[in-house]
């Protein structure tokens, strides 16, 4: 990784392209270019037919300035240092600090290029690449900029084993709140490499592992059960819980709302209440307090119609109290 550092004080990790993918690059920017440049040159040869020798030659001339010098600085500037060699190698041209190129670090760069690139074949472009630290080319360096990777391989994760089918579901009643995150890495990292460790060592570094699991658990391993086996049920064990917080329906809920909701948006405790025969209006019980199958006849089957439900987070004031004044 590069140790570029920006005017904050901010290092950033931005690979430097190397001088094959570089060359691969100007390789496919100076095919395109050529291709342009010729057909363009045909078209204006049949066009300037008729003009004399020095009429050609400034046409000539212009044609090279602006299809192989200007058509590679306005692309780079437009792009934000993306040529299509460039896009298609994964490559980007920056400044020092990470930031875009502005105009003018493509027309030094451009500029630069014609006598390293175009006038000696390459040939300085490599050697200066191949001396500079970060492969550079002497149009960077007087520009002030840097040509980095933008596709960077991602870093394979090796997935953990699954443990053996038996043990699933055996440790859903585990207290997992006190193991710290430093040992679940430890054990991840001792399941991912299992089978390239010495049958020993391994079997050694699963018992003490084990060992640490159930001190912070306070729960023993079942009887009869590997080391390496009791690992993998544990962190199988996390991991579903994890999922299951993920992707639970109210897992965005506000926290201490421990009450099932029904459709309504009234919780479902609540709503199952209501006022039932016998209950006096003024005997300073709320209505919805008394569940409807207090004061029903025995056997009788006619339903009971339920009462309005009153907000339990409500005013005092607006709750019946039973209380007359005096007159």
């Amino acid at each position: 990784m590069s140790g570029l550092v920006t005017g904050d004080a901010v290092v950033l990790g931005l690979q430097p392209a190397r001088l094959p993918s570089r060359a691969l690059a100007v390789l496919i920017d100076l095919v395109v270019v050529w291709a342009a440049y010729l057909l363009i040159s045909l078209g204006l040869a049949v066009a300037t037919a008729s003009l004399d020798d020095a009429a050609g030659m400034a046409v000539s001339i212009a044609s090279f300035l602006l299809v192989l010098v200007g058509a590679p600085i306005a692309v780079e500037t437009l792009s934000h240092g993306r040529s299509l060699g460039k896009l298609a190698c994964g490559l980007r041209v920056v400044r020092d600090d990470g930031g875009p190129v502005r105009f003018r670090h493509a027309l030094v760069r451009g500029a630069m290029g014609v006598v390293e690139i175009l006038m000696t074949f390459g040939v300085v472009a490599c050697v200066a690449s191949l001396v500079s630290e970060r492969g550079r080319r002497l149009g960077d360096v007087f520009a002030g900029t840097l040509v980095v990777r933008e596709r960077i391989p991602a870093a394979r994760v090796p997935a953990v084993p699954p443990p053996p089918p038996w043990l699933v579901g055996r440790f859903a009643g585990l207290d997992l709140s006190a193991v710290p995150e430093t040992l679940w890495l430890e054990i991840r990292q001792y399941l991912t490499r299992a089978r390239e460790l010495d049958p020993v060592v391994g079997r050694r570094l699963a018992e003490r592992l084990a060992d640490e699991l159930v001190t912070r658990t306070g729960t023993p391993p079942p009887a009869g059960v590997p080391a390496d086996a009791y690992l993998a049920g544990v962190v199988a064990e996390r991991q579903a819980r994890d999922a299951r917080r993920a992707f639970a329906p109210g897992a965005g809920a506000g926290a201490g709302v421990s009450a099932p909701f029904s459709g309504s948006g009234v919780p479902s405790a609540v709503a199952g209440m209501s006022a039932g025969p016998g209950v006096p209006s003024g005997s300073g019980v709320p209505t919805g307090a008394v569940p409807s199958s207090v004061g029903a006849p025995p056997g009788s089957s006619s339903p009971v119609s339920p009462s309005p439900v009153v907000d339990p987070v409500a005013e005092p004031a607006a709750r019946p109290t039973g209380f007359a004044p005096p007159a």
